[in-house]
């Protein structure tokens, strides 16, 4: 379970990390250079994702969309400087115990 969370992580940082600097290409109008770099983030998380031992695509992308919403939370905090109210962080809780629910079953 340490090796699919950290797996997580990491295609977590690569998804954030490359939707964010496309975000800052076109909508702040950044270097073009964010954008390309970006790019690169988002196909590297693709194959990041593959790296995981679940049996299906359905299942690690649905898992993988609650743990990105609590990542991107702490993006916001940490990059943004924007601070998740308390409803962020229940919305956040609620998807992880889908997650946890999620990855119990062995179907």
């Amino acid at each position: 379970m340490l090796q699919a969370a950290f797996i997580f992580f990491l295609a977590g940082l690569a998804e954030i990390g490359g939707g964010y600097l496309i975000w800052q290409w076109l909508r702040e109008e950044a270097s073009p250079w964010y954008g390309l770099i970006g790019g690169i983030a988002l196909v590297l998380y693709g194959v990041i994702a593959t790296w995981q031992t679940f049996p299906t695509f359905s299942r690690v992308y649905a898992a993988y969309g609650g743990v990105f919403i609590v990542m991107s939370l702490f993006w916001g905090m940490i990059v943004d400087k924007k601070m998740p109210d308390m409803y962020d962080w229940v919305g956040g809780a609620i998807c992880l115990v889908g997650v946890t629910v999620m990855l119990r079953s062995r179907g």
